[in-house]
């Protein structure tokens, strides 16, 4: 498997935003058996391509951060991933690194490694309330904005579209789904939205769309906020008839959000016409390169970083480093205002992932 960029193998080096101070109360710098720290990492599920190539990413960073690893695996369930940070106290890791799907619900877990002064590193999501050293995200209110702004500008300010919601019970969910119904009220107000609550699962996404789309036969548009409705958005517009090439007037424009390489060739073909990257590669990367910074006491503040990121402050005491995620189409096209970069560009991990 091929990376994207070469990481660095110091950590003082990595962001131009670290602030070189001790972290009083830190967890120290204990090692494992092998004289590595030791980082649990807990994988939020492993149905979805996106988060499988985030499994099949975290280890390589690890070993080029010179890192021992313990994973697990919390299958979308709050009360096992609970479980499963204290099995990492157990085994006496020095920071775990976590991506809770119920972002309220893990507040107790995050309370109770706090009191063990663990340092936790969340990817993706960002906890409703609790402390965590930094949170490892896209801004996912410009993916709900991106999609909006592509969709707005295909269909010409009019007409009807389907958006197949995440979880709800997620910051991620919450931040795409309001931010896309904001952006098309503002710029887009002859569009008319039917939001699908899907808790991201696929066969109830298939069913919502399906019915959708009898009732209302005219809709011309489908923004999925995540790819784990790609396969089955797709089969349910080829029972239609509506899986035509972007130049038939049938065609149903169709946005999703990850940037997994099927998405990538999604878009080649004319199957779907744009993503939101969502950078797999990268997520495994910074979630413990800040987990290595935190183990050795270092912090950070808010401000541009060396990655074409920024770090900011969401509430006292909590920053979140939000990754690059750029709109991905077939014709790298500007949107709404909105650029976009081909599916074939060499910079997107999901053309490099082998």
């Amino acid at each position: 498997m091929r990376l994207r960029s070469t990481l660095v193998t110091a950590v003082s080096t990595a962001s131009a935003l670290v602030l070189i101070t001790a972290c009083g109360g830190g967890s120290g710098t204990a090692a494992s058996s092998d004289g590595k720290p030791l980082v649990g990492v807990d994988y939020p599920r492993s149905d979805t391509d996106f988060w499988n190539s985030y499994i099949k990413y975290t280890p390589d960073y690890a070993k080029q951060l010179d890192l021992s690893l313990k994973t697990t695996n919390s299958q979308n369930d709050i009360a096992k991933l609970a479980s499963n940070a204290l099995t990492f106290i157990s085994q006496g890791v020095k920071g775990i690194a976590m991506a809770p799907q119920d972002t309220a619900a893990i507040a107790p877990t995050l309370a109770q490694l706090e009191a063990k002064k663990i340092p936790v590193v969340t990817v993706d999501t960002r906890p409703d309330s609790g402390k965590v050293f930094m949170v490892v995200r896209a801004d996912n209110r410009a993916y709900g904005e991106k999609a909006c702004q592509y969709l707005g500008t295909k269909l010409d300010g009019k007409g009807k579209v389907v958006m197949l919601e995440g979880g709800l019970d997620s910051i991620n969910g919450r931040d795409r789904t309001e931010a896309f119904n904001e952006c098309m009220k503002k710029n887009y107000p002859d569009i008319k939205v039917f939001g699908e609550a899907t808790n991201w699962e696929g066969a109830v996404a298939a069913q919502k769309l399906q019915t959708d789309l009898t009732a209302h036969p005219d809709i011309k548009g489908v923004y999925m906020e995540s790819s784990f409705a790609l396969a089955s958005t797709l089969q349910v517009l080829k029972q239609k008839g509506l899986l035509v090439g972007p130049q038939d007037k049938k065609h149903v424009f169709v946005v999703s959000n990850d940037g997994i390489p099927e998405e990538l060739k999604d878009i080649a073909a004319g199957k779907i016409d744009a993503t939101v990257s969502q950078p797999a590669d990268l997520y495994a990367k910074y979630a413990l390169y800040y987990l290595k910074a935190a183990i050795d006491g270092k912090s950070f503040k808010p401000g541009k970083t060396d990655h074409d990121s920024t770090i900011i402050q969401v509430r006292e005491g909590l920053l979140e480093d939000q990754l690059s995620a750029p709109l991905v189409t077939a014709d790298g096209g500007t949107y709404g205002g909105v650029a976009s970069v081909k599916s074939d560009d060499t910079s997107l991990w999901g053309n490099n992932l082998g």
